[in-house]
């Protein structure tokens, strides 16, 4: 097992982490193939999970691989309990993304079977079916009005959808042909902007109001496989393939950062609601904090074969989906100040 080396951080005067390390608290059992995906409810209430066999990439023609047996589900998992709430069905292929609407009453789900279905979450039932993608979708994000959808897909293309009436309102294009599939997607905290991570190596930032491109943030070597916005929506993360963890400055495009101590991909990134740790998932089977204002690691977690994590919307735990089927949540103490 990797030994977790800790920085003197009260020489520092640094913001570390308290005295008790991170814990594994509970593994959530149900799925029977991979988990891809994991999302809080704004409330905390409910974990939601997105599954299916593993498979290939779509094709450049836009045709998918089957995807052989596998749940291809998505699961409702009540926070207070521990408990599997609902299972919801209709999806064909791998489920590779989950996400709550701000309010917390809807959840979207993104598929390789080229769709996108819209849950109602109290009443465990599928509202709507978006189709329009010609390949799998990857990712999925609502906006922070929960008015519009965002969806990524290896067609290369960033659909946003009309919640509501379940209508296309506009395709967004300009990642590079055959090689731009769309792997991650988020909205800025305040609306405005959204960005897109992708398998050509970029990150790209569009005008939500005018549906343009207003930067392409270069840097990565490899595909970029997860972004996400800090809080305050000033900074942008990312995780490549090419085992780094990079921070971006929304306004400039400008690269701050890059975080580097993984030794493989990089599969997921995720802010804490406070925005002063980062969380980055590895195929490295290590989960890495790190301590955003010092661009330093605070711990590593060792998990076996992680593809996704989420933080808490009261920062106090980390879900991880994994290959082992498997949720595991993460108690994480809070960051606190040194004395003096």
């Amino acid at each position: 097992m990797e030994t977790v080396v800790w920085l003197c951080v009260a020489c520092l005067g640094l913001p570390p982490l308290s005295a008790q390390d991170p814990k594994l608290r509970a593994t959530l059992k149900g799925h029977t193939s991979p988990v891809w995906s994991v999302a809080y409810s704004s409330d905390g209430r409910w974990l939601a999970s997105g599954s299916g066999p593993t498979i290939q990439l779509a094709t450049p023609d836009g045709n998918t691989p089957a995807s052989g047996n596998g749940d291809k589900t998505v699961k409702l998992w009540d926070m207070k309990t521990g408990k599997e709430q609902a299972t919801f069905k209709g999806h064909s292929s791998l489920v590779s993304s989950v996400a709550f609407s701000p309010d917390a009453k809807m959840l979207a789900s993104g598929s390789h079977d080229k769709t996108v279905k819209l849950w109602d979450v109290q009443k465990g039932k599928e509202q709507a079916t978006l189709k329009g993608h010609t390949s799998g979708v990857l990712s999925v994000a609502f906006s922070p009005d929960s008015k519009t959808l965002a969806s990524g897909s290896s067609d290369e293309t960033i659909k946003l959808w009309d919640v509501q009436t379940g209508k296309e309102r506009v395709t967004l294009r300009g990642h590079t042909k055959f090689i731009g599939s769309v792997w991650s997607v988020a909205y800025s905290p305040d609306g405005k902007t959204l960005a897109s991570g992708s398998y050509d190596t970029t990150i790209k930032l569009w005008d939500v109001q005018t549906g343009k491109e207003r930067a392409t943030l270069t840097g990565h070597t490899n595909p970029v496989y997860s972004i996400a916005f800090s809080p305050d929506g000033k900074t942008l993360a990312s995780g490549s393939h090419d085992k780094t963890v990079r921070l971006w400055d929304v306004q400039t495009g400008k690269e701050q950062a890059t975080l580097k101590g993984h030794k493989d991909v990089v599969r997921s990134v995720t802010y804490s609601p406070d925005g002063k740790t980062l969380a980055s998932g590895s195929a490295d089977q290590t989960i890495k904090l790190w301590n955003v204002q010092t661009e330093k690691e605070r711990a590593t977690l060792q998990a076996k074969s992680i593809i996704a994590v989420a933080y808490s919307p009261d920062g106090k735990t980390l879900a991880l989906g994994s290959i082992d089927m498997t949720i595991k949540l993460w108690d994480i103490p809070a960051a606190k100040k040194t004395d003096e």
